[in-house]
């Protein structure tokens, strides 16, 4: 396995991650790691509507409010995404802090600023990766929507 840290995302990385081209991406699925109060660790999915790079360091997260996820992160302040994408698998560790809810969010979630701590990339020179975590929706267009404009508020 190739093992590659930095403290940023990928090129690739932050175009998955940047807000556009939705209807291209909406397939992809993400694990959202945290630590449960009993020291657990706890997986949740998470899609390219409810992250998005501001840029290479910085991320925003909308996540469901008053989830054990949500939760863990407003507790401890950390969390890492996990992504096979580009024929890799990708760990990306995030330092969060909780932003102030959108009074007039027409999707409310809890929004959290993410300063990405340390990208890994790694690679199997034996085999090729050649997908990880998919999903099918079942009312593309009406997530899709969604999805645009949960990101637009996590930017604001």
């Amino acid at each position: 396995m190739m093992n590659n840290t930095v403290s940023e995302l990928s090129p690739h990385l932050y175009t998955l991650f940047n807000g556009r081209n939705l209807g291209e991406k909406q397939h992809e699925a993400f694990m959202l790691l945290t630590v449960t109060e009993q020291s657990l660790p706890h997986t949740a999915m998470i899609s390219v509507g409810e992250v998005i790079a501001l840029t290479p360091t910085s991320l925003r997260l909308g996540l469901w409010e008053n989830t054990t996820t949500t939760n863990n992160i407003i507790r401890t302040g950390q969390a890492t995404i996990v992504v096979f994408y580009n024929e890799a698998a990708c760990y990306i560790q995030l330092e969060l802090a909780k932003l102030p809810d959108l009074s007039d969010a027409k999707h409310p979630r809890t929004r959290f600023s993410a300063k990405v701590v340390a990208c890994r990339e790694d690679k199997a020179q034996y085999a090729d990766i050649i997908s990880g975590v998919q999903i099918r929706l079942k009312e593309p267009a009406e997530v899709l929507e969604r999805w645009e404009e949960t990101l637009l508020e996590l930017c604001r």
